[in-house]
């Protein structure tokens, strides 16, 4: 089925997209020069404003990135408007997977096997687990620095349970090692494209949906979504936002109540998913039904409330994380960088045609016919900037913040189709080009 691109653009509207991607390569390169020029520590390794050190290289996966790169560039912006729905998800989760696994080959089986092995991550904490309840009760007095020697590992303390409590499962049913937990990480990762195709599909807009398929699908966040914890994050709320559209379009308990569960392990995962609440309100405003609002916000806090007899409480945990976090790496990065910096970062791993998305978005009226795609990425802008403004991450962001990137992406979807061929070849060189220039070790 062919689509139709999007409607005619009023001068403004034209020139939005260039406000945006001069906006993401303005960032980036400041983000990369003031560091480098003055000599500004921002407390990040070595390559601010991403988490990563200065390391070309080429690997087992370089060719094999080239080619999907190429293959891509040439051919997803057509296959995305031609296919069938159910031929194009298929091809969005293979041609996704292929993608995430190329980029991680590049530093060979460390791409996919090393990286959650590292004393930072869960698997090692996971695999010393034994008492999963008894975790619980001790989880809050490990966070702080004080506890040292039996403190937690920087990600575990950083993160409530859930994101601990995965990494167990994972162990306890035999994939608790590198390359089986990198596989599943990565397995889930290759699916929020998916999801947040069937979402936006779901609120009543396909076209959108096909059109934005390929910024979705690839693009430098896959440098950081394979084997990333966060981009587990990602899937799980993507696939909650998405039962959250089909319960609001169906009038379904049930699936108020899995959409519930799914936001509600999210906030499990990460102290800043709560956030996700903002997008779960834009779903409902599309949908004109606030029926699943109640069903879902008690299943929600039943995942959360689950963890209290159990010693664990959430609200309790995030005062104590604040003040580890204080007493560390926040104290040292300077607000003065961070404050754009983070934005920066995301311009790299969204992509710099993200910005120029958004900005088109923006640009138009929530009345016009691309209701869906104005509230969705009005939600994702309102979560990176409170996300922001919260000083909750100063840094690292390229990884903190990929739950939020896909969202932003929907708005290449309003992109004119010389902008989407075009951006889309941005998109993969840039992620070719971080990928063999930058050890990011995510």
């Amino acid at each position: 089925m062919a689509v139709t691109s999007p409607h005619r653009e009023t001068p403004t509207r034209l020139r939005a997209p260039w406000v945006g991607l001069a906006a993401a390569l303005l960032l980036i390169t400041a983000g990369i020069a003031v560091p480098a020029i003055t000599g500004w520590d921002v407390h990040v390794r070595h390559f601010p404003p991403l988490h990563a050190d200065w390391d070309p290289r080429v690997g087992l996966g370089t060719l094999p990135a080239l080619v999907i790169g190429f293959l891509a560039v040439r051919w997803a912006v057509d296959l995305a408007a031609r296919l069938s729905w159910s031929r194009l998800l298929v091809a969005a989760y293979g041609a996704g997977l292929a993608w995430l696994l190329a980029l991680a080959l590049v530093d060979g089986g460390y791409g996919i096997a090393g990286v959650l092995t590292h004393p930072y991550e869960y698997l090692h904490t996971a695999q010393a687990t034994t008492d999963f309840p008894a975790t619980l009760r001790e989880f809050v007095s490990r966070i702080p620095y004080a506890a040292e020697p039996d403190n937690w590992p920087v990600h575990v303390a950083g993160h409530p349970p859930g994101a601990l409590g995965f990494f167990v499962l994972l162990d306890r049913i035999g994939l608790g090692r590198g390359w089986s937990a990198g596989l599943v990480v990565t397995l889930m990762a290759a699916s929020t494209a998916v999801a947040v195709m069937v979402a936006t599909r779901v609120l009543g807009s396909e076209s959108a949906a096909r059109r934005a398929a390929p910024f979705l699908v690839f693009g430098p966040a896959a440098v950081w979504q394979c084997v990333s914890a966060d981009a587990m994050f990602a899937s799980v709320a993507a696939w909650g936002i998405a039962a959250l559209a089909f319960a609001a379009m169906r009038r379904s308990i049930g699936w108020s109540v899995i959409a519930g569960m799914l936001l509600g392990c999210c906030v499990m995962f990460s102290y800043g998913l709560p956030l996700l609440a903002l997008l779960a309100v834009a779903v409902l405003v599309v949908a004109r039904s606030w029926r699943p609002l109640v069903p879902a916000a008690l299943a929600a806090l039943a995942v959360v409330l689950a963890y209290v007899p159990f010693g664990y409480t959430w609200w309790e945990a995030l005062p104590v994380l604040r003040d580890r976090y204080w007493d560390g790496v926040a104290h040292n990065r300077p607000a003065a960088y961070w404050m754009w910096g983070n934005l920066a970062a995301l311009s790299l791993s969204a992509g710099p045609l993200a910005f120029a998305g958004v900005a088109q978005t923006l640009s138009r009226r929530r009345s016009s016919g691309d209701r869906v795609v104005v509230w969705l990425v009005g939600a994702a802008v309102a979560m990176v900037v409170a996300a922001d403004v919260s000083q909750l991450s100063r840094g690292e962001v390229e990884r903190i913040w990929l739950p939020f990137v896909p969202w932003l992406l929907l708005g290449c979807a309003l992109l004119p189709e010389r902008w989407r061929r075009g951006g889309l070849a941005l998109q993969v060189v840039v992620a070719l080009v971080v990928q063999h220039l930058l050890f990011t070790g995510w």
